[in-house]
């Protein structure tokens, strides 16, 4: 009988383990420039394709008015028409998401806001002075001191302020009720403490959180801006994961300066925030802000570009985060805009994640990082070298796929 007992309560503990284990890919579905463009129709055409490569989450940019087309200087909250298209194409989008079983993801902008005709005159919720930062720009702001970054194209609000609270909460619930989100990527999260990501997590219910606390890397000193990321999702109480720009910093340095050692930290674990808390990081190679929108006939590239990815190392960077533990986001410009190629390869590698079962707390045994190349074994199922050293798996590995500076095994 106690024989039975232990079999049964291992069996549980499996079961447990497992569920808790993430195997999502997250797609971001626009770019800087989308809002040029016929935007949720343009979303809605896709999501056959987005469903046929097992993509799981949807990102979307800001949905709300805003001052700014690209929807990152909101000022009406509850105003769903904006340049991406009407609040009926919105809606008719999520449902098509939804209906493929893909959930979607909002952009949230709330560490600043402006005001629908001049500086502050907030409506759609209505606030007063008192919802802003009393040591911002704006000097009629009468609320408390800023609890983080200041940001100077918009009124820094005050997240002390319980009515502002409840109005947000009121909005990110209004958003899943009403047009179907399932969760929300928070914008600019080093602008206020992330205490409040927790409470509106905890008050709207979501089902998932991802925060975009993007803070200089010192690329001789990695740990620190790893575990400023580790603070700030600790300040959230563990509700939100957040980007791994940690990750992303070190792969493009190891590409652009022959440094694949940069990618194995001391304890020989990967350098990013994926080797210290994988399941609370999503993983990378570039996004609206870092990378371009296009790249076009005469070469240039359009968008913001602030922190690219080498053009010509992208699909290596997507064998890298594809085949490591954390939640991989892959860029929308990188799968449907540059090719065929980049298609179908960066949808075989999430075919081959998804059948191998690799997910956000994979195992990473790292064999070789060195000036040439980095080779890893993930959950002993998958091998992966990016770089270009001449080491190969032996015959109990059969190669799935290669590509300029990568190829990647299954066991």
């Amino acid at each position: 009988m106690k024989k039975t007992s232990i079999v049964l309560f291992i069996i549980i503990l499996c079961v447990i383990t497992s569920l808790s284990k993430d195997y999502s890919v997250m797609l971001q579905g626009f770019h800087w420039e989308s809002s040029d463009y016929d935007w949720w129709n343009i979303l809605k055409e896709k999501s056959d394709n987005i469903k046929k490569m097992d993509i799981d989450y949807v990102w979307i940019p800001p949905m709300s008015k805003s001052a700014a087309k690209e929807g990152y200087l909101p000022n009406e909250y509850y105003e769903f028409n904006s340049a991406y298209g009407t609040r009926r194409e919105l809606s008719d989008l999520v449902k098509e998401f939804n209906s493929k079983n893909i959930k979607v993801l909002a952009d949230i902008v709330i560490n600043h806001r402006v005001g629908t005709y001049d500086w502050a005159d907030f409506t759609n919720p209505k606030w007063g002075p008192e919802a802003v930062v009393c040591n911002d720009e704006w000097v009629h702001g009468s609320g408390n001191y800023d609890s983080g970054d200041g940001f100077h194209a918009g009124r820094d609000i005050d997240h002390s302020n319980g009515q502002v609270r409840d109005d947000i909460v009121d909005w990110l619930k209004y958003m899943k009720s009403h047009i179907g989100i399932s969760g929300f990527r928070y914008d600019y999260v080093k602008g206020f403490d992330g205490k409040y990501i927790e409470y509106y997590n905890r008050y709207s219910n979501n089902e998932f959180s991802v925060g975009e606390y993007w803070v200089d890397l010192d690329i001789n000193n990695s740990d620190d801006n790893r575990q400023e990321i580790i603070n700030w999702i600790d300040r959230t109480e563990g509700s939100s994961r957040g980007f791994d720009f940690t990750t992303k910093g070190l792969l493009q340095y190891a590409f652009n300066n022959n440094a694949f050692y940069k990618l194995k930290d001391n304890q020989g674990k990967p350098s990013g925030l994926i080797g210290w808390w994988p399941k609370k990081a999503v993983t990378f190679i570039d996004n609206h802000d870092t990378g371009p929108s296009k790249i076009k006939r005469d070469g240039r590239t359009s968008g913001q570009s602030h922190w690219p990815f080498p053009s010509d190392k992208i699909l290596a960077g997507y064998a890298y985060i594809m085949t490591h533990p954390g939640i991989p986001c892959v860029y929308w410009v990188h799968l449907f805009d540059w090719g065929k190629n980049y298609t179908e390869k960066i949808s075989k590698m999430i075919e081959i994640r998804k059948k191998n079962k690799l997910n956000d707390q994979s195992s990473v045994n790292i064999v070789e990082a060195d000036n040439s190349q980095y080779i890893a074994i993930i959950d002993n199922k998958i091998a992966v070298k990016i770089g270009w050293g001449n080491w190969n798996a032996d015959n109990d590995w059969k190669l799935e796929i290669s590509g300029d500076n990568f190829l990647i095994w299954s066991k």
